[in-house]
Formats: structure tokens, sequence, C-alpha cells
């Protein structure tokens, strides 16, 4: 009976709005967010690309520049598009929160979409220049995109930084808001470990993720220097990121610890406060009796990781009352055990190709390293998209954390479920575009190798013979 009151709790949730509007946010969230990496790190690495191509005069790797080029710019746009309905979906499903805090967290927004406009025509001219621009012209005016990249994904943190972690504002006696203070609003205590945790995240799914798909062609036989750059650029850059996301992740832990102690509780499913916690992998949280069956624990090691000692007191959700606390804690526990699970198994992964790659300078040879290295795309998506629920479900019941419950944002107005039904139709069409638009890309790719004009990126193409066409034909 358990599992079936778990089942339907969400669907008793009041208001009738709740429900619907909540799934609707986490699906454009989580559509939204398979573009971010890209559009956050792709443009480094076509830079990387384009200056090795530049400086050792390598036709290959501008070629994989051009290329990665355009594949961000689709990316970019479909990111922006679903963003944009974010934006929407914020002030069109939420009143209660952009009405009450929209001048607090409203500036953040502002910042991020200065900082798309500029991203948008830097893009814009990054791409159109390849035919047009003389070589060195056209890498320096690429160079600002991934700073301005970054300079989005800091405003869209910091607006989430600020959900969990509110400040720069007072609530006055009747419940208004005043004395908005800007700079305390961006610069909020979970900034720094939020946007030092999403940032090599970033950089790690779109490393996995481009490297990946010239993984798959290198298992099919495409052993050229074509895939080989295609391999370790990428792989390279994400062997970079994966220490740094172990390390600020276990600041983020720290820090959670220290600002949203339920929230912690959750993550690590500690029933009771106290020392010698134990780590307790997966495992299913009764919140009727507070305890938790199954799993695999690990004495003292949940109070080890959060103070360096087993004695270190760890908060329990007992100490919380019901209706402060997460409202679905396993969801909370589970996506934190994948998130980590997966980090570490990458973490293995990125060692044994700075090993191999140190020994040999080339791509490892282990047929099961590159499955691994396959697979390892879509795993960096999953820890990615984890991380988020660990991030979101992990702050309800709030919506802004101690001031604003999240049944208390929602809209009343009816016909929710048919937006939702509306936006979860249109995603699929939109996801299913971008798929056969990259495939299509990929198909015309490889009908350009085998023609001489695609070996030269910059300037116009050469000239083609009047009977190409029919000799193509023939």
């Amino acid at each position: 009976m358990s599992g079936l009151r778990v089942l339907a709790e969400p669907f008793l949730a009041e208001p009738a709005q709740l429900l619907p509007a909540r799934q609707q946010m986490a699906f454009t969230l989580m559509f939204h967010i398979i573009f971010v990496p890209i559009g956050v790190a792709l443009p480094a690495l076509m830079l990387i690309a384009e200056y090795k191509g530049l400086r050792r005069a390598d036709a290959v790797a501008s070629k994989l520049a051009r290329r990665w080029s355009h594949v961000a710019a689709l990316t970019f746009a479909v990111g922006a598009a679903s963003g944009t309905v974010l934006s929407f979906e914020m002030g069109l499903l939420w009143p209660g929160l952009t009405g009450r805090f929209g001048e607090v967290f409203g500036i953040p927004f502002a910042m991020e979409g200065v900082a798309f406009f500029l991203e948008a025509i830097l893009m814009a001219v990054y791409v159109y220049g390849w035919r047009r621009l003389r070589p060195r012209t056209h890498f320096l005016l690429g160079l600002p995109i991934p700073f301005v990249a970054l300079a989005g994904t800091f405003s869209i943190i910091s607006a989430n930084a600020w959900m969990n972690t509110p400040s720069g504002f007072t609530v006055a006696a009747d419940g208004g808001i005043t004395d908005i203070d800007p700079g305390a609003a961006i610069f909020t205590s979970a900034l720094p470990y939020e946007l030092s945790h999403f940032v090599p995240a970033a950089y790690m799914a779109a490393g996995f993720t481009v490297a990946s798909v010239y993984v798959v062609g290198w298992l099919r036989g495409h052993r050229d220097r074509y895939h080989r750059l295609g391999i370790l650029i990428p792989l390279t850059v994400a062997a970079i990121a994966t220490p740094l996301q172990l390390v600020t992740g276990d600041l983020a832990a720290a820090g959670v610890l220290a600002d949203q102690p339920a929230k912690f509780a959750a993550m690590e499913v500690v029933t009771e406060p106290g020392g010698h916690q134990p780590e307790i992998l997966f495992g299913r949280y009764d919140s009727a009796t507070n305890t938790v069956h199954g799993g695999i624990s690990i004495p003292g090691l949940d109070s080890w990781l959060a103070g360096g000692s087993t004695d270190t007191v760890v908060p329990g959700l007992s100490q919380f009352p019901l209706d402060e606390r997460p409202s679905n804690v396993n969801v909370v526990h589970w996506a934190f055990d994948v998130m980590v699970g997966i980090g570490t198994l990458l973490f293995l992964l990125v060692v044994w190709f700075a090993i191999a790659y140190l020994r040999r300078r080339d791509v490892p040879r282990s047929r099961l390293f590159l499955y691994a290295a396959a697979g390892a795309g879509v795993l960096t998506y999953v820890a990615l998209e984890a991380g988020w629920i660990v991030t979101e479900v992990g702050r309800q019941p709030w919506v802004v954390y101690g001031h604003l419950r999240t049944e208390d944002a929602v809209t009343r107005a009816d016909g929710v479920w048919v937006s939702f039904t509306v936006i979860v139709l249109l995603y699929t069409v939109v996801g299913a575009a971008t798929v056969a638009t990259l495939r299509a890309m990929s198909r015309r790719w490889r009908r350009d190798d085998e023609t001489p004009d695609d070996a030269v990126p910059y300037g116009p193409r050469p000239a083609v013979p009047p009977d190409a066409g029919r000799a193509a034909a023939r």
C-alpha cells in the first residue's frame, strides 16, 4: 500500500495546477539543458581545433573546426528557442514567483538576454565568415564566443543560486519586498559552488559527447586523421574537466550542507541527525516511518565526507517538519547517487585515457575503452540531468528557499495540462527535426569528403567544372 500511496501522492497535490505546472517546467528544462553544454563548451572546442589548424597548417583540424561551428550554430538556435519558452513559463506558470520577486531575481535574466544577443551575433559572424574572412581575422573574431557563453551561464546560474539561497532584499511587515540590493541578489552564497560545479560539467558533457560520435566512427573502421583528431581534442578537454568536476562537486555538497540542510539530508538519505553517519547507496526511503529499506551502507563514510571525520554531525530528515522536507526524497537521493556514480566512472575512464595517451600519443587501442568512450556522451547527459533533479527537486517544497512555497507561486488558471501536452508534442517535433538535421549534415559531410573543394576551409569554394555534375551522375 505504501508504494501505491507514493505513486498517488503527486496527483492529490493542491492546487490542481501544481502537478502539471511542475511537470511542464521539468520537461522544458530537461529538454533545454540538452543543448546548454554544447552551447557553452563547443565554441571552445572549435576554436582549439581552428588554432591547431592555423598553427600547424592542418587542414583536417580546420575542417573539424568549421563543421563543429555549424553544429554549434544549430544547437545554439534550438537551445535559445527552448530557453525563451522557459522564460515565458516562469511568468505564466509561476506568477506568484515573478510577481513578488521579479524585481530581485530578474536582474540576472536581463544580463542573460544581453549575453544571448552578443553570442548570437558573434556566432553568426564566425559561421558566415569561414569563406569570407582571412583565417587570422576569422579566428580572432571567434575568441570572445566561449567567454560570452560563460557570461550567459553565469546569469542563469546566478538566478538559480538566488532561488536556493535568496538574499538582497527585505520582507516588509505587509509581506512586500523592499531594500533590493542587486549585488547581493546576484552574488549569493550558492553562486560560487553552483557555477564552479556546472561549468566543468558542461565541458565534460560536450567533450564526451563530441568524442563519442567519432569513437563510433573509429569502431566502424574510419581510422583516419579526421576521426583521430575528432576523438583526441574533445576527449582531452573532457579529461581536464572531469577531475575539476569531482573537486567542485565536493565543494558543492559542502555548500548545500551549510545552506540547505534538508536538501543535504535528502541527498544522503540521513534519517536522524548525528555523527558516524553511513553512506547509503540507493535504498528506499519511507517517509511514514522515516526509515531506509535496502541499499548498500558504508559505515561512517557520510560523516567523513561531510567534515573529514566520522564524528562530523550531519543533519537528519527527522529534524525538519514533514511539510518542509523535500517532497520526494527517493528521487533526490537516487538522482544524487546516479550523478556521483557516473562521475566516478568517467573519472576512471579519463585516467585510463591519460595513461594510454601518454604511452602512445594516440587513441587508446583497447576495444573496451572505445566502447566505454562511445557510451560516455550519453552517460554525461544522464549525470547532468540527475544533477539538476537534485538541485530543483531537492529545493522543494520551496520555490524560493525559506520564503515562498511552490504551491503558493503556481498559477490558478485552468488548462495547464493542455499547455503541457502542447509543449511535449512541440518539443518532440523540434527534437526530431534537430536530430534529422544533424544526420543530414553528417551525410553531406561524408559526401564532401569525397570531393577536393572541402579540403580548403577558408575563402570561396573552388570553381566547379561545368561537367562535374554529369561526371558525378555517371
